[in-house]
């Protein structure tokens, strides 16, 4: 399975150019309590397969985790299931507190 990712400097644009960008957040609830993507859908990594029908197919659907290790395997999951608008963003969420929202709290 393949897995294409953005970093989170092309995101960060492409949200602010007002692109149609879903941000995916497949961490567990307790992790989302500590910090998430402003605008981000929260769906754990384990629920994605009864929930799909609700993903987007159009715009681009950007999946993140904690440093990106369970959101690629969900956008190559996603992928292989015909979602050719998903990507992995590389680094995760802690790639996003480091370089886009250092207030963010970290973990």
């Amino acid at each position: 399975m393949t897995t294409v990712e953005i970093d989170v400097r092309d995101l960060d644009r492409l949200r602010r150019s007002g692109e149609t960008v879903t941000v995916l957040d497949v961490r567990e609830p307790w992790e989302l309590e500590l910090c998430s993507i402003e605008g981000s859908r929260a769906l754990p990594l384990d629920t994605i397969p009864e929930h799909l029908e609700e993903l987007p197919r159009e715009g681009l659907l950007v999946v993140v985790c904690h440093h990106g290790v369970r959101s690629a395997r969900a956008a190559a999951w996603l992928r292989a299931r015909g979602f050719d608008n998903v990507v992995n963003l590389a680094g995760g969420i802690d790639a996003w507190a480091r370089e886009i929202e250092p207030s963010m709290r970290i973990y």
